[in-house]
C-alpha cells in the first residue's frame, strides 16, 4: 500500500531562505553591468558597431531609392536605364547589408560569450573568498543558481540585446527624421497613438520586472532541493521518504511552472499591444494619406515611402519591447548575482598585513566572545595559552566551543571581543593566506574530490611529487588498501568518493594533511570514524607527524587524547578545567566523570 504524504510536506517549500530582491529599476546598475564590455570596447566592440552602422544605414536609404527614385522618376519618366541602375544598385546595398550582418552576429556572439566568462570567472572568484557564515546562512544549490542560471539568462543580452538596442535606436531616430522631412501632417496624425503606448508599456515595467525575479527566486530553490536531495538519498531511503520527498519537489516545480506562465503571460502583453498601435497607425496612415494624395499635398512615390518607414518604425518598436524584457529578466539576475559580488567577507585581511612565512605556532585566547548569532554566545571569556609544539585536547559536551575555538585560530571567524593571538602577535593582523597555509585540517567528515587517489592527497600540497604523496600515505598507512585498488594510487574516485569506506577516506585526509607540513595541527574528530586497529596505527604516525608542532585535537573518544600536553574541558563556551590526563584524573571533576562514563559504556 502506497504511503500517505503529510500534507504539511507541500507547504515546506514556501519557506526557503532565497528571498526576492525589491530594489527599483536603476540606471547605474545596468551602467555596472555593461562595464565587463569595457575589456572589448577597442577590439571586438568598435567592429559590431561599424557593421550596425552600416546595415542601418542601407535600410534607412532603400525605401528612398524605392519610392522617391524608382517610383517618382524611373517610372514616371518611363526612364528603363535609371531603373535598372537603381534595381542593381539596390540588389548591391541588399548584399552589402547581408555580409555586415554576418560580421555583426559573429562579432557580437564572441562579446557575449566572453563577458559571460568573465562575470562567472569574477562571481566564482569572489565567492571562494567570502567568509565562512556567507556559507552558513546559504546552501550549496542557491549559490550554484547565482554562478550558473542567472549568469546564463544574461547571455542573450549580450550577444543579441545589446547590439539590437543600438541599432534600433539608430533606425527608430533615422526614421523618425525621415517622415517628418518626407510629410510633417501625415507623420503627427499617425504618431497620435504613441503617448498612449507609452502610458501602459511603463505601467508593465514594474510587474514585468518583479515575475523575471519571482522566476529566478522559484529555480532556487529547485536547485537547492535538487542538491540536497541527491547528497542526502541515502537518509532518505533509509527513512522511507521517497514520497515526501516528491511531494516537496512537486510543490517547488509547480511554483516554479507558475511564475513562468505569469512571467510569459505578462511578457506577451507586449508585443500584441505593439502590433494594435501599429495597426492602428496603418489606418491613420491609408485615410489621412489617401485625403493628402487627392488633395494634390502628397505625391504616389513619397506615400509608398513613407509606407515603408512607418513599417520600419514599429518593427524596432516592437524588438525594443524583446529587448526590454531581456533587460528586464538580466537585470533580476545581475539583482542576485551584485547581491553576492556586494557581499563582502568578515574576516577582512588589513591592507598591511604582516608576511609570515615560518610560524612557532605559540596560541594564546585572551578573554575571547564568539557568537554565530548576536544574542547568543558559543563562546563566553575564553583565555588559553597553546605553547609551540604542544598537542591540546579540547573535549566536551556537543556544542561546548570545541570546534568553534578551532575555527577562530584559522581564522574563519573573528571573534565578538577579546584577541586571538598567534606567536605573540594578533592574528588579524597577520596575512590570511600565510596563516591558513601553515595549518591543516582533518575532520570527522572527510571531503573527497571528483578525480583520482594521487590528485586527493596532493590538494595538501600541489607541488609534491608522487613519490611524496606516496610517502605520505604510507605515514599513516593509507597505502595498504590504496596499492589494492584497481589503479592503486591512479583509481579514479567520484565526489564523496564513495567507493571508499568512511575510514579508507579519513586515512586520505590524514596523509593529505601529513603532506602539507604544517606548524599547526587540527584534529576535529578526526578518528571518530576509524577502527580501533586503523586508530592505533594512526597513533604512531602521529607521534612523528605532531613532533615539534602544535596540534589541536577535538575527541569524544577520551581514549585518543591520554598522551596530550594539555587537556582543556569546555562546556557551554566557557572552561571548565584544564591540565594533562594524570592531574584531571587526580582532580576528579568533570573529566574524570566522562572518562568513567566512557569507560562504563565501553
Amino acid at each position: 500500500m502506497e504511503k500517505q504524504v503529510n500534507p504539511s510536506v507541500l507547504k515546506r517549500f514556501r519557506y526557503s531562505t532565497d528571498e526576492i530582491i525589491d530594489a527599483p529599476f536603476n540606471w547605474p546598475q545596468l551602467i555596472r553591468l555593461f562595464t565587463y564590455v569595457k575589456p572589448y570596447s577597442r577590439t571586438l566592440l568598435p567592429k559590431a558597431i561599424i557593421a550596425v552602422t552600416i546595415t542601418t544605414l542601407i535600410r534607412l536609404l532603400i525605401p528612398i531609392l524605392i519610392g522617391v527614385y524608382v517610383i517618382n522618376k524611373a517610372l514616371e519618366n518611363k526612364d528603363g536605364q535609371l531603373l535598372w541602375i537603381l534595381v542593381g544598385s539596390i540588389a548591391v546595398l541588399f548584399l552589402i547589408n547581408t555580409v555586415a550582418n554576418r560580421f555583426r552576429i559573429r562579432w557580437m556572439n564572441e562579446i557575449g560569450q566572453n563577458v559571460i566568462l568573465d562575470l562567472r570567472k569574477h562571481l566564482f572568484t569572489h565567492v571562494q573568498w567570502l567568509s565562512h557564515r556567507f556559507f552558513d546562512r546559504r546552501s550549496a544549490g542557491s549559490i550554484l543558481v547565482r554562478i550558473m542560471n542567472d549568469i546564463n539568462s544574461l547571455q542573450e543580452l549580450f550577444t543579441n540585446g545589446i547590439v539590437n538596442l543600438l541599432m534600433d535606436l539608430l533606425l527608430l531616430i533615422g526614421v523618425l527624421i525621415i517622415l517628418f522631412t518626407l510629410s510633417p501632417p501625415l507623420a503627427l496624425a499617425v504618431f497620435i497613438i504613441l503617448p498612449i503606448m507609452f502610458f501602459i508599456s511603463t505601467t508593465l515595467r514594474k510587474k514585468i520586472r518583479r515575475s523575471w525575479q519571482d522566476v529566478r527566486s522559484k529555480q532556487s530553490k529547485i536547485n537547492s532541493h535538487l542538491n540536497e536531495s541527491i547528497q542526502g538519498m541515502r537518509i532518505t531511503q533509509s527513512f522511507t521518504q521517497e514520497n515526501e520527498n516528491m511531494a516537496f519537489f512537486n510543490g517547488i516545480n509547480e511554483e516554479s511552472y507558475e511564475s513562468w506562465r505569469v512571467a510569459t503571460k505578462k511578457n506577451s502583453m507586449f508585443r500584441p499591444f505593439v502590433e494594435m498601435t501599429n495597426a492602428v497607425g496603418s489606418v491613420v496612415l491609408i485615410v489621412y494619406g489617401a485625403y493628402l494624395i487627392k488633395n494634390g499635398n502628397l505625391d504616389l512615390g513619397t506615400f509608398v515611402a513613407f509606407a515603408f518607414y512607418l513599417g520600419m518604425f514599429w518593427e524596432p518598436i516592437s524588438r525594443l519591447g524583446m529587448v526590454y524584457n531581456q533587460l528586464l529578466m538580466g537585470m533580476a539576475s545581475s539583482e542576485r548575482i551584485f547581491e553576492f559580488l556586494d557581499e563582502q567577507p568578515l574576516v577582512n585581511e588589513k591592507s598591511n598585513a604582516k608576511r609570515v612565512s615560518h610560524l612557532k605556532g605559540h596560541i594564546e585566547f585572551e578573554d575571547v566572545e564568539f557568537g554565530y548569532e548576536k544574542n547568543r554566545l558559543a563562546l563566553k571569556g575564553i583565555s588559553l595559552d597553546m605553547k609551540a609544539g604542544e598537542t591540546v585536547a579540547l573535549v566536551g559536551h556537543t556544542g561546548s566551543g570545541k570546534t568553534t575555538i578551532a575555527s577562530l585560530v584559522s581564522r574563519f571567524y573573528d571573534p565578538t571581543s577579546g584577541v586571538v593571538k598567534m606567536d605573540g602577535m594578533d592574528i588579524r593582523d597577520l596575512s590570511l593566506s600565510d596563516l591558513r597555509g601553515q595549518i591543516s585540517i582533518v575532520l570527522q567528515e572527510t571531503f573527497i574530490f571528483s578525480g583520482t587517489i594521487i590528485e586527493n592527497i596532493r590538494f595538501g600540497n600541489p607541488d609534491a611529487t608522487d613519490e611524496e604523496v606516496k610517502t605520505a600515505a604510507q605515514a599513516v598507512g593509507a597505502n595498504h588498501f590504496i596499492e589494492r585498488l584497481p589503479n592503486s594510487y591512479d583509481t579514479e574516485v567520484e565526489e564523496r568518493g564513495n567507493i571508499l569506506s568512511v575510514g579508507e577516506r579519513q586515512l586520505l585526509s590524514f596523509a593529505r594533511a601529513i603532506l602539507a607540513n604544517p606548524r599547526i595541527i587540527i584534529l576535529d574528530e578526526a578518528t571518530a570514524s576509524i577502527d580501533t586497529e586503523t586508530e592505533l596505527q594512526i597513533q604512531v604516525a602521529l607521534r612523528t607527524l605532531l613532533k615539534n608542532r602544535t596540534a589541536i585535537m577535538i575527541a569524544h573518544r577520551l581514549s585518543t587524547i591520554r598522551e596530550a600536553s594539555q587537556i582543556i574541558v569546555l562546556e557551554q563556551g566557557s572552561v571548565l578545567e584544564s591540565g594533562n590526563h594524570d592531574t584531571l584524573m587526580k582532580h576528579r571533576g568533570h573529566y574524570h566523570q566522562l572518562v568513567m562514563s566512557q569507560f562504563q559504556d565501553e
